[in-house]
């Protein structure tokens, strides 16, 4: 008890008293005896709650052949030269029509932001009432291992799958988006200032989706792609990932 009093051995666990009452009293008591005793005095410290560990499905090898059947999201650093810091550009992609669904651009990038772009991504597309929810695939960032986001795709509905590790290729699509951001944005322009940076990658973005011509999907692009689906004038591409 007088240890339970001190400011600096009140913190101790049964364990911990064991070895003082060894060391600064000579008795001869086991862990068990100073749990037991500590349990009948009712000073026994709260147990730690052990944290509910998700399964981590690995990426599968899919056909699709429609929108929302399997997203794509992944991080990309930008620099702002005029203020020496980088920007985070968290995105989202369809698999099927090529479009960036959603998206997350800041100073910071944390599970709370991709828990957000996925839920705006579902709104976008108008997914919450339906039964089928996209598979949503990533690499192992600690956004995606994160136990926020595990708890939201389960909230959503959502199926969740990781890359094995060194495979970018198991990710091409978002990877791809990527590359085409780097050499056709961030290396045709010097921010100036994180306001600069956020003009120019929205208004990439926006082209992006509504303008720029992809030769993989009948030289159109996202948004004309999929209402050229919709409306019978394309035939849909079958994709195999």
């Amino acid at each position: 008890m007088e240890l339970l009093a001190d400011e600096y051995t009140s913190v101790y666990g049964y364990r911990k008293l064991t070895k003082l009452l060894r060391r600064q009293h000579g008795l001869v008591i086991n862990k068990k005896k100073v749990y037991r005793l500590c349990k009948k005095m009712n000073v026994l410290r709260p147990q730690r709650t052990l944290k509910i560990k998700y399964p981590k499905r690995l990426a599968n090898n899919r056909t699709i052949n429609g929108s929302n059947q399997l997203w794509e999201t992944d991080i990309k650093y930008g620099w702002i030269a005029g203020e020496h810091r980088f920007f985070f550009l968290m995105s989202i992609i369809d698999v099927f029509d090529r479009a960036i669904v959603t998206y997350h651009l800041g100073l910071s990038c944390k599970a709370k932001d991709l828990v957000q772009i996925t839920q705006e991504a579902l709104m976008k597309r108008q997914l919450f009432g339906k039964a089928n929810r996209p598979v949503m695939r990533s690499d192992n960032g600690p956004q995606f291992i994160s136990h926020r986001f595990a708890e939201a795709c389960e909230q959503f509905e959502m199926v969740h799958e990781r890359i094995p590790p060194k495979t970018p290729n198991k990710n091409a699509h978002i990877e791809s988006f990527h590359a085409i951001l780097e050499s056709e944005c961030y290396q045709q322009h010097e921010f100036e200032n994180y306001q600069h940076a956020y003009e120019v990658v929205i208004g990439f973005i926006h082209n992006y989706n509504h303008n720029r011509i992809h030769g993989s999907i009948y030289d159109m692009s996202p948004y004309e792609y999929r209402d050229a689906i919709k409306l019978g004038i394309a035939k849909p591409k079958e994709i195999k990932v």
